[in-house]
């Protein structure tokens, strides 16, 4: 498979820039992070340069745990857009980590039939063609 640049159509890998570019670089490196706030100590993701729960602006970045339980699910068997197509069936997944945020990720390594909401699961990082760019995923811990 060719590699695939970021930010392009037919990616999943979304565009870096210089505030997303800490969590880029530290789930290249096997890491998970989140943002937390300085104000109301609530962690978040998506990645914000705010709290969206108190709007201040004193965030910072915070290494998660990577734990998380599975909250809810679908397995997509059909996707034409690239590369999704080349997966299918894949689960696409919401998780609520352990340190608070919910995430949309993706469930790995687990048959459709053993997956339940609470399971317990730990992150993970899909490669892609180019060794810079890590993706996280979610697999049953």
């Amino acid at each position: 498979m060719p590699p695939r640049t970021p930010g392009m159509p037919g990616s999943d890998i979304p565009e870096a820039d210089d505030f997303t570019r800490p969590y880029w670089q530290a789930a290249a490196e096997g890491r998970l992070l989140v943002r937390r706030c300085r104000a109301c100590a609530r962690a978040h993701h998506y990645p914000r340069e705010f709290c969206p729960h108190c709007w201040s602006e004193d965030v910072g970045w915070e290494r998660a745990s990577g734990r998380a339980t599975l909250y809810t699910w679908s397995v997509v068997h059909r996707n034409d857009l690239p590369p999704f197509g080349e997966r299918v069936p894949y689960t696409a997944a919401v998780v609520d980590l352990a340190e608070g945020p919910r995430m949309m990720t993706e469930v790995v390594d687990c048959p459709e039939a053993e997956l339940r909401v609470g399971m317990a699961l730990s992150a993970d990082f899909r490669r892609t063609g180019d060794p810079v760019w890590a993706v996280p995923v979610f697999r049953p811990a």
